[in-house]
């Protein structure tokens, strides 16, 4: 498949929101009593933008980009943490605020690497089934459903893997849950969003992918 412009462009929005995403999940928020880490603003969208690459471009296509998204923040986590390391010059006061705010532990980098990886496949894999199931049609069916499973996939492995021995299993589970819940509620929400955006992108591109017969094996990009 020749590489458009339009390609390069979703793609470059996918990555973009995956990294700032893993920069400003540092900061907590507070929604309707519910703390959530600040990047619930854009992480969703890597799903919603990695639905409408699969759902027009197809599962080989996206299997590529999602690891050029975890290549791309493995360079940004290598670059932070080498910036932490750094001595800090004479006039640069922030050296401590730097290190709390970027510098992730060991163990939630493993969680959110992880889950990014199991939870994009995820969502890739069963909307690419789910349109040859429903033949094309009714898209909103697995532009949801995919990511109840992915959305679902990813946060109960990072929040596991992070935080479990740390806090209650009952506070756990609830954070799961409402985690879980919030993400999904983006994607239903954007849906009018991606029928728009997958509908000028399947006339512009004048493709639109099934995924009959392939290999779905994440670990296989070429």
């Amino acid at each position: 498949m020749t590489v458009s412009h339009r390609f390069v462009v979703v793609v470059a929005l996918f990555v973009t929101c995956l990294i700032t995403a893993n920069i400003i999940i540092a900061k907590q928020i507070s929604i309707g009593g519910i703390i959530l880490p600040a990047a619930i603003i854009i992480f969703p969208l890597s799903y919603i933008i990695g639905d409408v690459l699969t759902e027009v471009y197809g599962y080989q296509q996206v299997r590529r980009v999602i690891w050029l998204g975890f290549l791309c923040n493995l360079i940004a986590v290598l670059a932070i943490w080498i910036g932490k390391l750094l001595p800090p010059a004479p006039v640069f006061e922030a050296q401590a605020a730097y290190e709390r705010i970027l510098g992730s532990t060991p163990r939630f980098l493993l969680a959110s690497f992880v889950a990014y990886l199991a939870g994009e496949f995820a969502n890739s894999f069963v909307l690419a089934r789910m349109k040859i199931m429903t033949e094309g049609r009714w898209l909103w069916t697995r532009t949801i459903g995919s990511t109840l499973v992915g959305q679902g996939v990813d946060t109960l492995i990072v929040l596991i893997i992070a935080f479990v021995g740390v806090l209650p299993l009952s506070v756990l589970g609830i954070m799961i849950l409402s985690h879980w819940l919030v993400k999904s509620a983006y994607e239903v929400i954007a849906t009018p969003l991606t029928y728009v955006v997958v509908g000028y992108l399947k006339r512009k591109e004048g493709v639109d992918v099934y995924d009959y017969g392939i290999d779905f094996n994440p670990l296989r990009v070429i």
